[in-house]
């Protein structure tokens, strides 16, 4: 969770299906009335690498395990969120699921804390054109 006034460090996946599809999670914010979509991952704990923390989260929220991984770059991102400022750094991955299942699925419903979310696969034109929000904006350079 964001504390005000505190730069969070958190780790991203980026999942492709294909040449065409990217694994995110749904999000939305009430003060600006509109849906977004961000790469799945989270927060990196005290004395716990990147790396590690994305495998964490994975395997906390969805259940899944990963492989392929390499390092794609660290991303700044300032934003706001429900009327908050919010400052992040993410260390960027791309990888692949173990588990071919999960390239099956048109959606996987999961919970982030209190919080019920839903994980979908998107199509990349679709978030190039602007049609689907997808942050942070520098994410589409690695798609």
């Amino acid at each position: 969770m964001y504390k005000e006034g505190e730069i969070r460090l958190i780790a991203l996946g980026l999942i492709r299906n294909g040449a065409n599809q990217v694994f995110v999670s749904e999000g939305y914010d009430p003060v600006k009335q509109n849906t977004f979509y961000r790469a799945m991952g989270g927060g990196v704990d005290f004395g716990e690498t990147s790396l590690e923390a994305l495998k964490r989260e994975f395997q906390e929220e969805i259940q899944a395990e990963l492989q392929n991984i390499r390092y794609l770059g660290c991303l700044e991102n300032l934003f706001t969120f429900n009327g908050k400022p919010g400052h992040e750094i993410i260390q960027l991955y791309e990888c692949d699921f173990v588990d071919p299942k999960y390239y099956e699925l048109q959606r996987q419903e999961f919970t982030e804390g209190e919080r019920k979310k839903v994980a979908v696969w998107v199509d990349i034109n679709r978030c190039k054109s602007g049609e689907l929000r997808l942050v942070p904006e520098q994410f589409l350079n690695y798609l």
